[in-house]
């Protein structure tokens, strides 16, 4: 008889301890050919009001979105005095009464003596101006007005301190005018943060005593969000600068590759099928400014010129293929310069775009996962605000963006911005969730409480290029973490 006659036994057949190796065998086998399905989060675009469609330039003024700004939010806060100072009455700046105290509502202006104008590129004694310091033009000279539609009046007083604010900002203020012209600043009412659409929590305890501990040193009584349901998370990655001198490849690509589940070991995989969404928050490709002087290119250029792009529309079909993918433009991107800028072409992405998970969106860019809104923007309006005032950190800014309830308070006096005439998209409505911005220098994080129970997560995400690191936000609880990917070695 030959072996090939001998019918196969199964291995049931057979104690299990005389094929230990044949059994683990099959387990391993039976445990590798599992796969993991990638979650899934239901999105919503809310970039409507930041996209130009039916307006057209006519030669008009930024007027028109200062009145806006000023009427709606001049409403708002009429309707918050009553509780604030009930008794006081409200005045224009034209029907001020000397040593009589009221209230008066207004679009602060700050003087600022350093602030860069463009007649100093001809004044032949720009030699005598202070030497402006690297980081801000903020100078011990400077002073509020607050001005309206009748008139405007110099701010005098201790309570306000100029380096803490800037031009633009919408504000309510107590006091008298003086017999020199000024108005004496005695209290100050801001909108504060707007309400809150409730977290899509399945529970939450309130807990007395309990005081988060944030980075600007504010003691937050909030909640223990205890959440049912499985993790998800999104990435966040700004600052990538393809075409730059340090843009580093393999660092993306590790990125990429961890993202889509093709790095690591199956605990790391099945994590990154957890990731529903991935936000790319400008400054993706960098372009030779040479190159964009309005000459002529050089045919050897031209390819310096579309590679970055060709590059940029690689990487992305990589995460397209896998998950939905957001990308925001920024000041260094193929789009408009003047905010809200608009989406990149699809034109650009001819591999990305061929995928019903690629969206172009604004700048700034606002949606919702699973109930959570978001809103965020590629850096220009804090990097502004860090210019022409002065704060602890970035996330102070963000904080105040939010009680101030305006995303870009500088535009359009020293932030780039499109002239509508009808209205002020940059108004902050509703209080987002989660809140970020991108091409910071460093990685910071908070969570902020409003008085009204709102809970925002601030996020400050670095650019990629200069640190290798991405952020990712749990939405089950808003728990925030980065993902780093170092490649120098260090011998």
């Amino acid at each position: 008889m030959e072996l090939r006659d001998i019918a196969p036994f199964p291995t049931s057949c057979f104690p299990s301890s005389l094929f230990p190796t044949m059994r683990a065998d099959v387990e391993m086998n039976e445990e590798s050919s599992k796969l993991f399905e990638r979650e899934q989060a239901i999105y919503n675009n809310l970039d409507e009001r930041f996209e130009i469609h039916k307006e057209k330039y006519k030669g008009q003024q930024y007027s028109h979105i200062y009145f806006s700004r000023l009427h709606h939010m001049r409403n708002l806060l009429y309707s918050l005095v009553p509780n604030w100072k009930p008794n006081l009455p409200v005045k224009t700046i034209l029907g001020l009464e000397e040593g009589k105290e009221c209230i008066i509502v207004g679009t602060i202006y700050k003087h600022m003596k350093l602030k860069p104008s463009i007649l100093d590129e001809y004044s032949k004694e720009r030699s005598k101006v202070p030497l402006v310091k690297p980081h801000n033009f903020v100078h011990p000279d400077d002073h509020l007005i607050l001005e309206d539609e009748s008139g405007r009046v110099t701010l005098t007083g201790s309570l306000l301190d100029p380096s803490a604010f800037v031009t633009g900002i919408v504000v309510a203020l107590h006091g008298k005018e003086t017999s020199e012209g000024d108005f004496f600043v005695e209290d100050m009412l801001e909108a504060g943060i707007p309400p809150q659409t409730e977290l899509p929590l399945s529970s939450i305890q309130c807990i007395k005593n309990v005081t988060y501990v944030s980075p600007l040193q504010l003691g937050i009584l909030g909640c223990l969000i205890i959440l049912a349901g499985e993790d998800k998370y999104v990435v966040f990655v700004s600052g990538l600068s393809i075409g730059s001198s340090i843009f580093n490849p393999l660092q993306f690509q590790l990125l990429v590759d961890h993202i889509t589940g093709h790095l690591g070991d199956r605990n790391e995989q099945s994590i990154a099928s957890q990731i529903v969404h991935v936000v790319v928050a400008g400054n993706s490709v960098q372009i030779p400014q040479v190159l964009l002087s309005g000459h002529t290119i050089a045919p050897r250029d031209q390819s310096t010129l579309t590679e970055p792009i060709k590059e940029l529309d690689i990487l992305l079909n990589q995460l397209v293929a896998a998950m939905p993918v957001d990308i925001m433009p920024g000041p260094n991107d193929p789009a408009n310069f003047s905010l809200p800028q608009q989406p990149l072409n699809r034109c650009l992405f001819p591999g990305a775009s061929a995928y019903n998970t690629f969206m172009s969106c604004t700048n700034p860019h606002q949606f919702e996962l699973d109930d959570i809104l978001f809103l965020g923007t590629s850096g220009q309006n804090i990097d502004d605000l860090f210019k022409y005032s002065e704060a602890k950190n970035r996330l102070e800014f963000l904080e105040k963006t939010l009680k101030w309830r305006h995303l870009v308070p500088t535009a359009p006096n020293t932030v780039g911005c499109y002239p509508f005439t009808d209205r002020d998209p940059f108004l902050i409505e509703s209080c987002p969730h989660v809140y970020f911005i991108g091409n910071q220098d460093k990685y910071e994080t908070t969570l902020v409480q409003g008085p009204e129970k709102q809970l925002v997560r601030l996020i400050c995400i670095p650019k990629f290029c200069e640190t290798g690191n991405a952020v990712v936000l749990n939405l089950r609880n808003l728990e925030c973490h980065t993902l780093s990917f170092p490649t120098s070695l260090d011998l």
